[in-house]
């Protein structure tokens, strides 16, 4: 049999038309006791994710959990990408338990799902196990999700994928969504928000751009 290739992207690649993104639980008590990642490089890649998330158009769903009473504000560096926007108050530690939440998810009609949050084991697999169950597709930034142990975010990440969610990170959830740099409308979106928040990625384009002017694709 003969395969033809062609110029086109795989089914399996994200889009910023073709999910929503859920933001679950970036909240003050959530990361004290989060040790898996650093409390910096967290926020950082929560707020890429945000910001592109923004930038791109894509439906997103922010949700707390006792935000009054234990859990405290979401992170500003999520909030601030989405001003004004409602945040979905919990007493399920799973998400998708949370009636409010779900009529969200069938309001934006979305069956691909991106999920980010605290804790891995308990907060994001708990909804991504139940949206795979339903028929939906999830898929979880992994540097934007953290747990009390290293261990307990590896196991989260192993279980989830062993039933199917697809795991990515930060930026390549943001260069995903460019994916092609002859993409100008949303070019110098993408490259600011990576100069932000891209770690050694953004330096790279900021020193670039100063040495030489240069710019991916030749814009």
């Amino acid at each position: 049999m003969t395969i033809t290739a062609t110029p086109t992207p795989g089914s399996k690649l994200i889009s910023p038309t073709d999910h929503a993104l859920v933001l679950i639980d970036f909240q003050s008590q959530m990361s004290f006791a989060t040790k898996s990642i650093d409390a910096v490089t967290l926020r950082n890649n929560a707020a890429l994710v945000s910001h592109a998330a923004k930038g791109f158009g894509v439906p997103t769903i922010l949700t707390t959990v006792a935000e009054k009473s234990f859990s405290g504000p979401m992170f500003s560096e999520i909030t601030d990408a989405f001003p004004g926007q409602k945040l979905l108050d919990r007493t399920s530690m799973n998400t998708w338990e949370d009636a409010a939440v779900i009529d969200e998810v069938n309001r934006i009609g979305k069956t691909r799902l991106v999920f980010a949050g605290l804790w891995t084991s308990v907060c994001i697999v708990g909804p991504t196990l139940s949206a795979l169950d339903q028929g939906f597709e999830a898929y979880v930034i992994a540097d934007a999700c953290g747990d009390v142990s290293d261990e307990a975010h590896e196991r989260a990440m192993d279980r989830m994928i062993q039933a199917g969610v697809r795991p990515m990170t930060s930026l390549q959830y943001i260069l995903e969504l460019q994916r092609d740099w002859a993409r100008t409308e949303t070019y110098d979106f993408t490259t600011g928000v990576a100069k932000k928040y891209g770690g050694a990625y953004g330096l790279g384009i900021i020193y670039a751009k100063t040495m030489f002017g240069a710019s991916e694709g030749g814009h």
